[in-house]
C-alpha cells in the first residue's frame, strides 16, 4: 500500500483508508465479529487510515474501533469527530460546536478508543449558531494539551475553512466526493490546495450504489439509512444507473468491479486525496484496497467524464431535511 500525506500539516497514511461508520450504524444489522476480523484484515493489507465518529452507534462505533486498534496504537491514524448535540436517547438533536463541547467529547472519545491521543480530530459540521474560529480554538486548546495531534473540518464551505485555518492549521477536510457527487470541486478543492490542506473524500462509492448491487431505496429496510436516499429512488435510480454502466464498461477491459473503478478515479484526482471507503466485510476491503494497483490512463478518464459529466447526477445528495446536510445545502 503506498502512502499520500494528509495536506501539509497532517501525517503520511495508507492511500486507501477505512470508513466504520457501516460497522455500527446506518446500513443494516451490525456483525461486530466480521467487523472486527475487517479491521485485522485491514491491518494485514497495510490499511493505517481509520475514520470513527461518536454519532456513530452513537458511541458504539468508537468503542468497536478502540477494542481493535486501541491495543495497537504504533503507526495508525485514527480520526474522529464531534459536533452534535445528543438528548434522551442518545440520538443527535442538534449541531453543538461550543468549545466546551469540543473538550468533553475530546475526553470521551480518548476513553472510549482507548487512546491517549487522538491523532486528527474533526468538527463533523460546523455550527451555524457558533463561529468557526470560537470552535477552532477550542480545538487548539487540545493541540497544546497533548490530547490531539492534527485537527479536520467536515462538509465545510471554502469561507469556513479559510477562517478556521486561519485560527490554527487545519490538516484535512473531509467531505462527500466520487464520480457521482462532484460539488467540492468548484471552489474546495482549489481552496484547500492553495492553503495545503488535504482532502479525505467520504462515500466514495455512492454509498453503495457505485458498486452496481445496491436495491432500489424504497426496497431497503427502513432501518438503513439509504432508505429515503433522494438519488437511489424511482425515476434517479433508473437513471444514476449510466453510472454504474460507465464504470463496468471501463472495468471490462481490467478485470475489475464498477467499485474499484470508482475508487480508482477518485485516487486520480490527485495525490493530496485520500478517500476512506466504508465497509464491514472482509470481501468488500479486499475489493476496495486492490483499487489502488487499478490505472487509469488519459483516455479511461475521459471516457468516463463524456459518461458522466460534473452535474449530470439524478437527485439530491440527502432527504429535504436531515441533520447530515451540511449548512451550505440548507435553505
Amino acid at each position: 500500500m503506498q502512502k499520500r500525506k494528509l495536506g501539509r500539516h497532517g501525517p503520511a497514511v495508507s492511500e486507501i483508508g477505512l470508513g466504520c461508520m457501516g460497522m455500527s450504524w446506518a446500513y443494516g444489522t451490525p456483525d461486530d465479529a466480521e467487523s472486527i476480523a475487517t479491521l485485522e484484515r485491514a491491518l494485514e493489507l497495510g490499511v493505517d487510515f481509520f475514520d470513527t465518529a461518536e454519532v456513530y452507534g452513537p458511541f458504539e462505533n468508537e468503542k468497536l474501533v478502540g477494542r481493535v486498534l486501541g491495543r495497537r496504537r504504533g503507526g495508525l491514524t485514527i480520526a474522529t469527530k464531534f459536533g452534535f448535540r445528543f438528548e434522551d436517547g442518545g440520538m443527535p438533536k442538534g449541531m453543538n460546536g461550543r468549545p466546551e463541547n469540543a473538550k468533553a467529547v475530546a475526553e470521551a472519545s480518548l476513553e472510549r478508543l482507548g487512546l491517549d491521543v487522538i491523532d486528527l480530530f474533526y468538527l463533523h459540521r460546523v455550527d451555524p449558531t457558533v463561529p468557526v474560529e470560537e470552535t477552532v480554538g477550542g480545538m487548539a486548546e487540545l493541540v497544546k494539551e497533548g490530547k490531539v495531534r492534527h485537527l479536520g473540518l467536515s462538509e465545510a464551505t471554502a469561507d469556513e475553512i479559510r477562517r478556521g485555518h486561519a485560527t490554527h492549521p487545519i490538516a484535512v477536510l473531509q467531505s462527500e466526493y466520487s464520480i457521482w457527487e462532484r460539488g467540492v470541486e468548484a471552489e474546495i478543492l482549489p481552496t484547500l490546495r492553495e492553503l495545503g490542506i488535504g482532502f479525505v473524500p467520504f462515500s466514495p462509492l455512492g454509498r453503495g450504489f457505485l458498486t452496481g448491487t445496491l436495491a432500489r431505496a424504497e426496497e431497503l429496510p427502513k432501518t438503513d439509512y439509504r432508505h429515503m436516499q433522494p438519488r437511489m429512488q424511482g425515476e434517479n435510480y433508473d437513471a444514476n444507473m449510466g453510472v454504474v454502466d460507465a464504470l463496468k464498461a471501463i472495468g471490462e477491459a481490467k478485470g475489475a468491479n464498477p467499485a474499484q473503478i470508482a475508487l480508482a478515479w477518485v485516487l486520480a484526482q490527485g495525490e493530496d486525496v485520500i478517500p476512506i471507503p466504508g465497509t464491514k466485510r472482509r470481501k468488500y476491503l479486499e475489493e476496495n484496497v486492490a483499487a489502488a494497483d487499478i490505472v487509469l490512463t488519459a483516455d479511461d478518464l475521459a471516457a468516463l467524464e463524456r459518461a458522466v459529466p460534473k452535474g449530470s447526477t439524478a437527485g439530491a445528495r440527502y432527504p429535504a431535511s436531515t441533520l447530515s446536510r451540511p449548512a451550505s445545502e440548507k435553505e
